[in-house]
């Protein structure tokens, strides 16, 4: 007997023609008097201009209180970041991940808090409270990868290694033998202490990221000998070398490159400062699932060493120690968070270094559009920081192959081992031209459908 067709319904609440906000609505139909079910994959934090957007505070396209289940990804702010809102809109089933992005969570979730609290304007003090963190804690149960969940309704849901930070996951949803696949972020493998993004060969469906989906990166051996080089270069200029970074992910792959070029004699002595309180303590989490890392580093942390300090390396935990950077002497690097510059203690690093022509800014992630990041990316002779035109005169630099992010070519290949099986593919998580790019690739070289949906919209997918 023929199998009955089925359908899903995924709507794209955002996170499509946007890099940030992933938040997308899977509902199962009614039948037979029975209610279908409906839930998440992400809750994160649409961000541009500031670490959270207006458009975060509107109502959620859905009803908070019919959801059942959300899954997360990763542990990044634009993943889970409004997990705190949907608790305080009424939110009561349960939250899965990985146990690495469970363990990352609470540094995440509280660092958000501390921040948007301060936002009474539109009643965040409310959202973002103590209670609201630990509820979502509270309903949040972390699975290794491959673990099968099954949840009613005929689902199985499984989470398989991205490879993009420690835990991170790409979302299986098996249902009436069709298999759904949420890439969430996929990693720039190789990277330098996690395993390769795990291959996707019996997909029927992707929904997935497209942040370099126009373009491509440094190779692996260049951008650690450009960054050998651009420390090199600050230190001949007796300059300060500054680096935004993301407190997840980028400064522990960072440290562990400066690691190896310190402990190689490649680069020159000199004080070398991790400013960021939450990237000292999410580090702290890393030690704690080495489990989760690649076989060489693993290796390499069994012969007793520390993959995350070194000589030189100081970390600046309280606010009078971090304005103590200020009167030490020059060449010196400053390791401070956010990685756009849209906060955080990086933007008073800015504010003093960067009119000096002899010190330099290294940007190593993606800068999204409107972003301090972005504005210095594209040349910005002055910048604005806290009310104060800032004359830019510090050499600013680019090593994109530091990104987290697969390139466009590695996205292609990624969806090549699919093979014919796959039906159709979603390009999402990207800046339109990157969706659109990305789109024209697969269906030029692959020959694949492929389609970048608009936000708020809504697909059937046949099961």
């Amino acid at each position: 007997m023929e199998k009955e067709i089925k359908k899903l319904k995924i709507t794209f609440c955002s996170g499509a023609g946007t890099v940030t906000g992933a938040n997308f609505l899977i509902e199962q139909p009614d039948e037979g008097g029975m209610k279908g079910k409906k839930f998440l994959v992400d809750c994160g934090l649409v961000q541009g201009e500031k670490v959270a957007d207006d458009q975060n505070w509107d109502p959620f396209p859905y009803d908070v209180s019919t959801i059942d289940y959300l899954f997360i990804t990763h542990a990044h702010v634009d993943h889970l970041g409004r997990v705190p809102k949907l608790i305080a809109d009424g939110f009561k089933g349960k939250i899965y991940s990985t146990t690495a992005t469970l363990g990352l969570a609470p540094a995440m979730l509280e660092d958000t808090m501390s921040i948007l609290a301060r936002d009474h304007e539109h009643g965040l003090d409310k959202i973002y409270t103590k209670e609201n963190v630990d509820k979502s804690i509270a309903l949040w149960e972390g699975v290794p990868y491959h673990r099968a969940i099954n949840i009613e309704g005929g689902f199985t849901i499984t989470f398989r290694d991205a490879g993009h930070i420690l835990g991170s996951a790409m979302v299986e949803i098996v249902y009436n033998g069709k298999n759904i696949i949420f890439t969430g972020d996929l990693g720039n493998s190789p990277t330098p202490f996690l395993p390769d993004t795990e291959k996707v060969t019996d997909a029927d469906y992707v929904i997935m990221e497209s942040v370099y989906g126009d373009r491509n990166h440094e190779s692996r051996n260049e951008r650690k000998k450009m960054l050998e080089s651009v420390i090199e270069d600050n230190y001949r200029r007796k300059g300060s070398l500054i680096m935004p970074t993301f407190s997840l992910e980028r400064t522990q792959e960072l440290l562990f490159e400066i690691n190896d070029l310190v402990e190689n004699r490649r680069i020159p002595e000199m004080p070398i400062f991790l400013d960021s309180p939450l990237a000292i303590r999410l580090t702290a989490v890393y030690r704690k699932y080495t489990d989760y890392f690649s076989a060489a580093a693993q290796k390499l942390i069994s012969s007793g060493d520390d993959i995350f300090t070194f000589p030189g390396l100081k970390v600046t935990v309280k606010t009078e120690e971090s304005k103590m950077i200020l009167t030490t002497p020059d060449p010196k690097i400053i390791i401070a968070g956010s990685g756009m510059s849209n906060g955080g203690r990086i933007v008073h690093h800015e504010r003093n270094y960067l009119p000096n022509p002899n010190n330099t800014l290294l940007l190593t992630g993606y800068q999204s559009p409107g972003t301090l990041g972005r504005i210095l990316q594209e040349g910005a002779k002055s910048v604005y920081i806290a009310g104060e035109t800032i004359e830019v005169n510090a050499r600013v630099v680019t090593i994109s192959g530091y990104s987290g992010h697969k390139d466009s070519d590695a996205l292609l290949n990624f969806v090549e081992d699919m093979g014919d099986r796959v039906q159709k593919i979603f390009v999402v998580m990207g800046e339109p031209k990157s969706e659109l790019f990305l789109v024209q690739r697969i269906r030029d070289f692959l020959g694949l459908y492929a389609y970048a949906p608009a936000a708020k919209e809504t697909i059937e997918l046949d099961c």
